[in-house]
């Protein structure tokens, strides 16, 4: 008897069902507006070439990434970004040593890390976590 009581009381106040469809809706559109991304990302990439450091700019708007990647070869502005959910891509168009050289990243974010896979051109696939900076 208490607990049918409890079910009518719940499903039949206005407050109740404002507070389920709310967690609901919540719950539906979460993976739309994507982990926190925006900010200052640190990294020391092994590479065939040695160690790289990097530090990433990140700017979002409406799951379009923008900003910039620095390294000791230069700065670039990163293109073709996105964010959608926890997963973050964009491609680093890097002068290097006079050539133009196409590194494409794909990332998972988690928290204060994004365990990144990049393409280096046809040269090599690294694999790296960025940190936020603190």
């Amino acid at each position: 008897m208490p607990l049918r009581f409890a079910r009518r009381l719940c499903l039949s106040h206005p407050l109740s069902r404002l507070l389920v469809s709310t967690v609901l809706a919540l719950a539906m559109f979460a993976p739309a507006f994507g982990a926190e991304v925006a900010g200052k990302w640190t990294a020391a990439i092994d590479t065939q070439i040695g160690v790289q450091n990097y530090t990433y700019d990140f700017k979002v708007d409406n799951g379009k990434l923008t900003g910039k990647a620095k390294s000791q070869y230069g700065e670039t502005e990163i293109s073709e970004g996105t964010v959608k959910g926890d997963e973050i891509a964009f491609i680093e168009n890097l002068n290097f040593q006079g050539q133009a050289l196409r590194i494409e990243y794909k990332g998972k974010i988690s928290g204060d890390e994004i365990k990144f896979t990049r393409q280096v051109g046809e040269v090599a696939t690294e694999e790296f976590v960025a940190k936020r900076a603190k």
